[in-house]
């Protein structure tokens, strides 16, 4: 594949647009906004290969390679179970308890997210997703809610919805054309009208909010005072969120990374969530080249997690590899659809 190719560069770019965002978040994780200006200033700047959400990325990355783009629940729980030396460690609750019954075979994947911790688990890691129904928001949700239902389902589908929203909104991102309006609005056109309701309602307050305020730190302050969740990876917070600061930063990737760092709560998922969409919008030459050669710099080494005092044995995968492999499947997955649009076309004649 020819790397100077604006698909590679939108694949790539979000592939490490997730990776900083992840990083950058992490260190400002469960702090307020107000603990992360007295402790850090301004965070403009990470370390390390990230947290969970980018190892479950790159679990799921392993499923859609190997089902060659047609993964499901049963694929992700596979690869799950592939990567439990080297990821089990980082998981939270909610990844444990899907982890332990498929292991033990208590349920089947498609029913092993029912009753599971409500978090942004399944969000934060699907963009990739997106990338393989690039173009495509509506079959990047409807493929995205098969899979993630592997960790949340049934009265956290929310968290199901949200991971629709954020692989949509990435699938939109990469279509030429695309704009900030059309990106925000794809990311939910496709959710149930119904069951989804809840998290459509907060997604619309959110973006009412940001119309009304106006600025990140006017958005942010209101933000603090009328919508806080229980918990701060509650996807209903976190997902309407990352549309919030996509707008208010332009679609910048470095102000978008940045203003999710800064924001505190689950800081390292709204990293990886924005700066996801925002390098699959504008690619690669997004991201400031210094955290470019950082990132290219790791693989192949020992990954060193963003967080305090969590070690992995696991290699840094070679990102422009995966971005590869990940436009194959793309490729793939176009001519399978352009057979069926012939087969179509032979029907009306």
């Amino acid at each position: 594949m020819d790397r100077n190719s604006v698909l590679f560069s939108k694949i790539y770019g979000c592939l490490l647009g997730g990776i900083v965002g992840d990083a950058m978040g992490a260190p400002a994780e469960d702090m307020t906004y107000d603990e992360v200006k007295e402790k850090f200033g301004y965070i403009n700047d990470f370390e390390g290969a990230g947290t969970d959400d980018s190892a479950i990325k790159l679990i799921l990355c392993e499923a859609i390679i190997k089902s060659e783009g047609h993964v499901t629940a049963d694929e992700f729980a596979d690869a799950f179970l592939a990567n439990k030396k080297k990821y089990y460690h980082l998981f939270y609750i909610p990844v444990r308890n899907m982890f332990h019954k498929i292991e033990s075979k208590l349920t089947l994947p498609v029913y092993a997210g029912l009753g599971n911790m409500h978090s942004s688990s399944s969000a934060m890691s699907i963009a990739p997703m997106g990338i393989i129904n690039a173009c495509n928001p509506r079959q990047a949700a409807l493929e995205t809610y098969d899979v993630a239902g592997l960790i949340h389902g049934g009265d956290s589908t929310f968290c199901r919805d949200g991971a629709c929203v954020i692989a949509a909104a990435v699938a939109e991102a990469m279509r030429p054309g695309a704009t900030i309006d059309s990106i925000v609005e794809a990311s939910y056109s496709y959710l149930h009208k119904d069951s989804s309701a809840e998290l459509l309602d907060r997604i619309h307050r959110t973006l009412k909010m940001v119309k009304d305020t106006g600025s990140y730190e006017k958005f942010r302050e209101e933000y603090y005072k009328t919508s806080l969740g229980d918990i701060v990876s509650d996807s209903r917070e976190t997902v309407p969120r990352v549309l919030a600061l996509f707008i208010l930063s332009g679609a910048d990737a470095v102000t978008a990374i940045e203003y999710a760092a800064n924001f505190g709560r689950d800081a390292d998922t709204i990293g990886t969530m924005v700066g996801a969409i925002c390098g699959a919008f504008h690619g690669i030459s997004s991201l400031k080249k210094d955290w470019i050669d950082r990132i290219e710099d790791s693989y192949g080494k020992t990954q060193i997690s963003s967080l305090k005092n969590a070690v992995t044995e696991a290699k840094m995968p070679d990102q422009r590899d995966l971005a590869e492999a990940l436009a194959r499947i793309m490729q793939k997955k176009a001519d399978e659809k352009k057979k069926c649009l012939a087969a179509l076309d032979s029907l009306m004649a």
